[in-house]
C-alpha cells in the first residue's frame, strides 16, 4: 500500500509541477510523508503529512482534510503541496475510517469520525512543528460535512471550508419525504465497494431496501451540522461553503438554510455543476476558482492576511447557464408571479419531465452548457400540470428559491409530487431551471390540503423572447415515487420566482 501510494503521489506532484524537498533547503518548499496516525480507540488512519519546509522551525497553521466518501488520502495532496510551498502550511490528508487504508467501519460521519480528526490534529501539534491557535479544516463531500462537524465540536478549529458538503443529511437525501434513490444507491455501491460498512450504514440499509427509509432517519440529527449550529457560532468559526447548483447527493437549499443561521465569518458559493465538479481538480493542485477562495479564507482566518475576503460580499453565485461570479449580502427581493390555474391528471404515469441522470446532467450543464431539456408540446397533459408565464419582453435572471403555494386535492392517502420549472424558448424547447419533490403521505383522498413547496436556489438568466413554465408530474427516474397507477391528483396555486 505505501509503495502504490508514492507512486501515485510521484504522479500527481509531476502532474501540478511541484517538487518537494526531502532535505532542509533555503528556498521554501513541502515535504511529504505517509503516516499511520491513531485514530479514535486507536484505529489506525492513513494519511499524508504535506510540511513546509525552508520557513524556519515555525509554529506553522495547520489544515487537516478528511478523504471523500470511497477517497484515499491522496486525495488533497496537490493542493496541499501548494498550501505548504505558497503559504507555509502543515496540510495532514487523510483516509476517512472504514475506507481503503484506515481501519474501523464507516460510520457515516458519524462520533468516531469527528472524534478522528480532533485526534489527528492531536497528533498534529505532537509531531509536527503546527502551531495549536491556527487550525483549519476542509474537505469534499464526505470530508466537507466532518469538517462542518468537527468545527462545532472542538473549538480549535477557527476555520472550516466545506466543499461540496451537506449541514443536513436527512433534507439532502430525504427531501420532503422523498427518497432520492439514485443518489443512495451510489453512496451504498461506493461503500461496499471502497469501504467496510458499520453497524448504522447497515441498518440504514436493511430500512431503506425495505422501503423503510424513514427508519433510517435517527441517525441523521446527530450528522447534521445544522443541528450544531449553535456551537460553531459561540466558537466563531470561519465557514466558508461552496456546491454545485446541480449537486446530485447534497442539492444547496440545505446549505443555504444552514448558511442563514450563521452568526460568525461566513461565505457561501454556487457555481454551475454537480457533486463535486466545481472544485475537484483543484483538489489536485491545478488552477481553481474555488479552491483559490479556499486559499484566500485560511489566509486570512489563520494567517491574519488582509486579502480583502473579509469585505467581499458573502453570497457568491455564478449562473447555471453562463456569466461571472455575482456578490450580494441576501437574495434578491423582486418576484415574478404566475397563476397556476386548477388542473386534475393521473398519478404515477412518467413524462418526459424530468430531473435529468445523476451526475451525468449536472457536469453537462456546468463543463458544457448542455441543459437538461424538455420540448413542452410532448409534456402530456393527461399526466402533469403545466402552466407558463408570460413571454419576457426582457431577459432577466432568476435568483434565489422558487415557491409554489400549491393546493393539492390526491385521491390516494399517498402521492410523490415532483415540480421542474422550465426557461422556454419560442420553439418550445426547455431548458430546467431547477426542481424539487414533495411528498404527501398519509393524505385522507378528496380532502384538499395546502403546501409550500420550494424548489432548489438557482442563479439562471432567462432570455428576452423566453418564458417561464412550471410542471408538476408524479414520476420522476432519480427518486421513489409514492403515487400509484390509478390514483389522480388535482392542483392549484401560485409560483413566485425571485428575480434580477
Amino acid at each position: 500500500m505505501r509503495r502504490s501510494m508514492a507512486t501515485l503521489l510521484a504522479v500527481l506532484l509531476a502532474l501540478v509541477g511541484l517538487s518537494g524537498t526531502a532535505t532542509a533547503a533555503p528556498a521554501a518548499g513541502f515535504s511529504t510523508t505517509y503516516q499511520s496516525i491513531p485514530g479514535d480507540g486507536g484505529d489506525s488512519l492513513g494519511a499524508f503529512v504535506i510540511r513546509p519546509t525552508g520557513r524556519g522551525d515555525g509554529p506553522f497553521p495547520l489544515l487537516v482534510m478528511p478523504s471523500s466518501w470511497g477517497a484515499l488520502d491522496i486525495e488533497y495532496v496537490g493542493a496541499a503541496a501548494k498550501l505548504a510551498y505558497q503559504s507555509g502550511y502543515v496540510v495532514i490528508s487523510y483516509t476517512a475510517r472504514g475506507f481503503w487504508d484506515s481501519a474501523g467501519q464507516i460510520e457515516v460521519a458519524g462520533p468516531k469520525d469527528v472524534a478522528d480528526a480532533s485526534k489527528v490534529i492531536d497528533w498534529a501539534l505532537a509531531n509536527t512543528n503546527a502551531d495549536p491557535s491556527r487550525i483549519g479544516m476542509a474537505g469534499i463531500s464526505y470530508g466537507a460535512g466532518i469538517s462542518l462537524l468537527t468545527a462545532a465540536a472542538d473549538p480549535r478549529v477557527r476555520a472550516a471550508v466545506s466543499l461540496s458538503g451537506w449541514s443536513d443529511l436527512a433534507a439532502s437525501l430525504y427531501p420532503n419525504q422523498t427518497v432520492s434513490a439514485a443518489g443512495v444507491d451510489l453512496l451504498l455501491a461506493a461503500g461496499h465497494l471502497t469501504g467496510r460498512p458499520g453497524p448504522d450504514l447497515q441498518n440504514a440499509e436493511r430500512a431503506y431496501l425495505a422501503g423503510r427509509f424513514a427508519d433510517a432517519l435517527p441517525i441523521a440529527p446527530v450528522r447534521s451540522a445544522a443541528t450544531k449550529v449553535d456551537a460553531i457560532n459561540q466558537h466563531g468559526t470561519a465557514v466558508m461553503m461552496a456546491n454545485a447548483w446541480e449537486d446530485s447527493l447534497f442539492p444547496p437549499s440545505q446549505l443555504v438554510d444552514f448558511f442563514g443561521k450563521l452568526t460568525g465569518p461566513k461565505r457561501l458559493m454556487l457555481a454551475p455543476g454537480d457533486h463535486g465538479t466545481p472544485e475537484v481538480f483543484g483538489a489536485a493542485g491545478l488552477p481553481n476558482e474555488i479552491w483559490d477562495a479556499a486559499d484566500r479564507w485560511f489566509d486570512h482566518y489563520l494567517l491574519g492576511v488582509d486579502n480583502g475576503i473579509d469585505r467581499e460580499h458573502s453570497i457568491q453565485v455564478k449562473p447555471a447557464n453562463g456569466g461571472g461570479w455575482q456578490g450580494s449580502e441576501s437574495w434578491p427581493w423582486q418576484r415574478q408571479t404566475i397563476s397556476l390555474s386548477s388542473t386534475k391528471f393521473a398519478a404515477g404515469v412518467d413524462t418526459v419531465a424530468d430531473s435529468g441522470v445523476v451526475f451525468v446532467s449536472g457536469i453537462l450543464q456546468g463543463y458544457l452548457g448542455i441543459p437538461n431539456g424538455v420540448s413542452m408540446p410532448l409534456v402530456s397533459r393527461a399526466a402533469a400540470g403545466v402552466w407558463s408565464g408570460s413571454v419576457a419582453a426582457q431577459g432577466f435572471e432568476v435568483n434565489g428559491t422558487p415557491h409554489a403555494q400549491l393546493t393539492v386535492t390526491p385521491s390516494a392517502a399517498d402521492t410523490t409530487l415532483f415540480a421542474y420549472l422550465y426557461d422556454v424558448g419560442p420553439l418550445g424547447l426547455g431548458s430546467l431551471i431547477t426542481h424539487k419533490p414533495y411528498s404527501v403521505l398519509g393524505a385522507t383522498p378528496g380532502v384538499t390540503r395546502t403546501i409550500d413547496l420550494g424548489l432548489e436556489p438557482i442563479a439562471w438568466n432567462v432570455p428576452a423572447g423566453h418564458h417561464l413554465a412550471l410542471v408538476v408530474d408524479t414520476v420522476d427516474p432519480r427518486y421513489l415515487s409514492s403515487s400509484k397507477l390509478g390514483s389522480t391528483v388535482s392542483l392549484s396555486g401560485t409560483l413566485t420566482v425571485p428575480v434580477s
